[in-house]
C-alpha cells in the first residue's frame, strides 16, 4: 500500500480531519475506567487486576510505536491506519469473547496486547504527516490531532456507560458492549484511512518554511543524545502524574466523598471521567497551539510546575471541596494532554523533520512505563490502604505525594534540555555524504522494522 500523494489543489486543512477520525476512535482507551467497576464484580477482579487490560494498552502503544515508527515512516499513514483499524477493533471483538466466556485472561490479551498495537500505530500514524504538512505551526497541528485521542473519551464514556446501562453490567452486558465497540470503530476509522493524503513538495504551503529546513537528525543518532532522553524522562513523569489520575478517575471521586453529605452516584462518576476527558482534549489542542507563542520549554515548566502544585491541592483540600477537586484534576488532565500533544513539535525543533514519526515512536516507550506506573502506584497504594482499614481520601495520600515528585523530576529534567550538537545532524540535502549515510541508515533500520 504505497503512501498516497495529495493532488495539486488538496488542502492541508483535509488532513486533520482523518487524524482526528484515528484518534477519537483509539481515544477510547482513555473511558476504560468505565469499564472496571462492572468487570470487578463480573468476574471477581481486584482494582489492580480491572487496570491490567490498560495498562498493558498502553504498554503495547509504546512498544509498537517504538519498533513500527520507521516502517510507518516508509509505508506512509494510510498503511499504519489500515493496521490500526484491524488491530484496535480486533482487540474489541476479542474483549467481547473473553467477557462472553468470563475468560479474563482474553480481556487482557485482546483489549491489552492486539488492540494495544493498534493504539501505538494509530497514534504515530498522522503525527509525522501533519508535521510536514504544517512546518509553520507544528503545535498546532499535532494538537489538533491528537485532541481527538483526548477527546475519544468524552464520546466513549457516556456511550460506555448507557450501553452497560442498557446491556446490563454482567459478563454477558460487558461482551455486547465490547462487541458495539469494536464494528463501530472499524467503520468510523475507515473515514480517515480514506482520506489521509501526504504532501506533494517539500513546501506544501507558500507561506510556510520548507519542510527540511533546519537541522536534521535520524532517528538512530536522536536516541543517542541526552536531548532525547532528558524529553522521554520528562514525558514519562507528566504522563504518569496524569494517566493515574485517569485511569482511576470514577472510584477515586467516588472515595473521596463516599463519607460526605452529597456522595458522588455512578452516573456523576462517568460524568467526572468525561469532564476529564473534555480538559484532556481541551489541553491538547490550546496549550500545543500556545506552544507554538511561547516556546516549548515554557509550556513544559507550566505543566510540570503548576501541575505539582494542582496535585498538592487535591492532597491537602480535594476531600473538603468538590469543586476544588474537580477543578485540579482538570487543570491535571488539560497538562497531560498537552503534554501530548506538544512532544512532537518538541521534538520536530530539536531533531526537525527527517525522521520525526520515527523518534516520536522510540519516545512514547515513555508512556509504556507510564502506563505501568502511574495505575500501578495509584491501584496497588489504594488496595494496601483498603487492607489496612482505611477509607475514602486516606487510601489516596501516599499516591499523590509520589505523583508530586515526578512532576519535581520532570521539571528539572526539561530545564536540562539544550539544542542538539552539530555533530549529530544530517548533511545537507543532496550531498553525496547525505546520499550514502541515508542508504546506510534504511540499511540499518530494516531490521528493527521488519
Amino acid at each position: 500500500m504505497s503512501p498516497p500523494v495529495a493532488p495539486p489543489g488538496w488542502s492541508r486543512w483535509l488532513v486533520p480531519p482523518a487524524a482526528l477520525a484515528v484518534h477519537l476512535s483509539i481515544g477510547q482507551a482513555y473511558a476504560w475506567s468505565v469499564f472496571k467497576p462492572p468487570l470487578e464484580s463480573a468476574l471477581d477482579l481486584s482494582g489492580t487486576q480491572s487496570a491490567l487490560p490498560f495498562q498493558l494498552g498502553i504498554v503495547m502503544l509504546g512498544l509498537s510505536a517504538a519498533f513500527g515508527g520507521t516502517l510507518v515512516e516508509r509505508r506512509g499513514p494510510r498503511w499504519a491506519m489500515t493496521v490500526a483499524l484491524i488491530c484496535f477493533s480486533s482487540g474489541f471483538l476479542l474483549s467481547a469473547l473473553g467477557a462472553a466466556t468470563e475468560q479474563y485472561w482474553l480481556i487482557v490479551f485482546g483489549y491489552g496486547f492486539v488492540g494495544g498495537i493498534g493504539l501505538g500505530i494509530g497514534y504515530i500514524s498522522p503525527v509525522s504527516t501533519l508535521i510536514k504538512w504544517f512546518p509553520d505551526r507544528p503545535g498546532m497541528a499535532t494538537g489538533i490531532a491528537i485532541m481527538g485521542f483526548g477527546g475519544g473519551a468524552l464520546i466513549a464514556s457516556p456511550w460506555s456507560a448507557q450501553m452497560l446501562e442498557s446491556f446490563g453490567t454482567d459478563n454477558v452486558g460487558i461482551a455486547y458492549a465490547f462487541l458495539v465497540h469494536g464494528l463501530t470503530y472499524a467503520v468510523f476509522m475507515s473515514l480517515g484511512v480514506l482520506l489521509v493524503r501526504v504532501p506533494p513538495t517539500a513546501r506544501p504551503a507558500s507561506d510556510a518554511p520548507a519542510v527540511t529546513a533546519g537541522p536534521q537528525v535520524s532517528a538512530r543518532s536522536a536516541v543517542r543524545t541526552p536531548q532525547f532522553w532528558l524529553l522521554w524522562l520528562v514525558l514519562c513523569m507528566n504522563v504518569t502524574a496524569g494517566i493515574g489520575i485517569l485511569e482511576k478517575a470514577a472510584p477515586m471521586i467516588t472515595d473521596f466523598f463516599a463519607d460526605s453529605s452529597a456522595p458522588v452516584s455512578a452516573t456523576a462518576a462517568a460524568g467526572f471521567v468525561a469532564l476529564l476527558s473534555a480538559a484532556n482534549m481541551a489541553g491538547r489542542i490550546g496549550w500545543s497551539t500556545t506552544s507554538d507563542l511561547i516556546g516549548r520549554k515554557n509550556i513544559y515548566r507550566v505543566y510540570l510546575g503548576v501541575g505539582a502544585l494542582m496535585y498538592a491541592l487535591i492532597w491537602s483540600l480535594g476531600d473538603s471541596s468538590k469543586p476544588l477537586f474537580v477543578l485540579a484534576a482538570l487543570v491535571i488532565l488539560s497538562f497531560y494532554g498537552g503534554g501530548f500533544a506538544t512532544v512532537p513539535a518538541y521534538l520536530k525543533d530539536l531533531f526537525g523533520t527527517y525522521q520525526v514519526g520515527a523518534i516520536h515512536g522510540r519516545l512514547l516507550t515513555a508512556w509504556s512505563t507510564a502506563g505501568v506506573l502511574g495505575p500501578l502506584i495509584v491501584n496497588w497504594v489504594a488496595d494496601r490502604q483498603e487492607e489496612a482499614g482505611k477509607h475514602g481520601p486516606s487510601l489516596y495520600g501516599v499516591s499523590l505525594v509520589v505523583m508530586i515528585g515526578l512532576l519535581a523530576v520532570g521539571f528539572v529534567a526539561n530545564e536540562l534540555v539544550r539544542p542538539v550538537h552539530p555533530r549529530h545532524h544530517e548533511p545537507a540535502a543532496g550531498t553525496p555524504a547525505e546520499t550514502s549515510k541515508e542508504a546506510a541508515d534504511d540499511r540499518r533500520e530494516q531490521p528493527e522494522s521488519a
